[in-house]
């Protein structure tokens, strides 16, 4: 298995130099579970386990090994095993905020290529929550892909993708049919070999027959979705990485039921820039479009070149990234106190031995 196969290039090669003298070697995340690992390497798959240091000096749950890493191993081929005593820097990651209360950082993928960002034209169909994952995708630094599925159910394709560019700008946007194996080939050109795809979707959108269509065998399980409102139940229970056979490499992800904003500053990146540009052109900077006179965002709603559904879109995302980037500085603030505090108390136990 070549390495260049499995995504590796200079990026990464750049940082492993130090560890080739060791005798070390690169392996790729293919599959976690509770820090149990399997790792694609020169030499195979492999059952992989992080070394105890590496344990012990990693704080942040986001810093251990996520489908999609670089890490650098020792290989126990005999054994079938290896141990992960490092990770090498992300190109890219797509993170949410983990669900619930705490204000911390779930890696759901790394060094990503593209993003399918898969949603049903059933009842599934929500173009809120597309401009949500767009949102993250984009502030990932990767490049995002609409992949609208089960064209062979729905009655209005033309009309959704209409509704899908409009908030999509320059995003490609793929209508499909898996369970037919109708318009995969034009996903084809995002999968070539060294290539890494993430699929991003709710329950029972069908990610699982993409996968099952694009490898040619019934790869992964599949349930149906309840007709009432098109949801379904998990049938994919841990990410993974997926060898293609034409070339490239797919990720596949459980639903995600909550889908949190995770993302450094207030930028909502490239998915509402038909806003910000209305926004530059107000006549106050610190204009909140809430009545300001001169305010062109309000004029544009006024004369229906904008959707009062999008506008609200974008201020519950600013406003909910407005309370995380709050959270972080509170949280590190806090973790900087405490360290401080652990300082202290170390410098007046060694005086007591001066």
């Amino acid at each position: 298995m070549k390495l260049t196969e499995l995504g590796w290039n200079p990026f990464f090669n750049q940082y492993f130099r130090q560890f080739r003298k060791q005798g070390l070697s690169p392996a790729r995340i293919a599959k976690e579970h509770k820090l149990h690992y399997v790792v694609y390497c020169e030499c195979g798959d492999l059952r992989a386990e992080v070394s105890g240091k590496f344990r012990y000096c990693t704080l942040l749950k986001s810093n251990f090994p996520k489908v999609g890493d670089w890490v650098i191993v020792t290989p126990r081929v005999k054994e079938g095993r290896a141990t992960i005593h490092t990770l090498l820097p992300r190109k890219n990651s797509f993170s949410r905020k983990v669900p619930g209360e705490n204000t911390e950082q779930q890696v759901v993928a790394a060094n990503i290529d593209t993003a399918f960002i898969v949603s049903g034209l059933d009842g599934d169909f929500n173009l809120r929550r597309i401009e949500r994952y767009l949102t993250l995708t984009w502030n990932s630094e990767t490049r995002p892909v609409i992949v609208l599925n089960k064209t062979d159910i729905c009655s209005e394709v033309e009309e959704r993708i209409e509704k899908v560019e409009s908030v999509a700008f320059g995003v490609p946007v793929h209508p499909i049919s898996a369970k037919k194996n109708e318009g995969l080939q034009m996903l084809q050109k995002y999968l070539g070999k060294g290539k890494t795809v993430v699929l991003l979707g709710s329950s029972g959108v069908g990610k699982s027959t993409i996968i099952n269509s694009l490898i040619g065998l019934e790869r992964q399980s599949i349930r149906s979705v309840r007709e009432t409102d098109s949801h379904g139940r998990h049938t994919t229970s841990d990410r993974e990485l997926i060898i293609l056979p034409a070339g490239g490499m797919i990720i596949d992800n459980p639903g995600m039921r909550e889908l949190q904003m995770w993302v450094d500053g207030e930028d909502l990146g490239e998915n509402f820039k038909d806003i910000e540009e209305l926004a530059a052109h107000c006549r106050f900077r610190d204009c909140r479009h809430q009545g300001e006179p001169g305010c062109s965002v309000l004029e544009a709603l006024e004369e229906g070149t904008l959707e009062n559904k999008r506008f609200q879109s974008y201020l519950k995302l600013k406003r909910e990234l407005y309370y995380l980037a709050t959270r972080k500085d509170q949280k590190a603030r806090l973790a900087e106190k405490e360290k401080w505090k652990k300082l202290s108390q170390w410098s007046k136990q060694m005086k007591k031995y001066q």
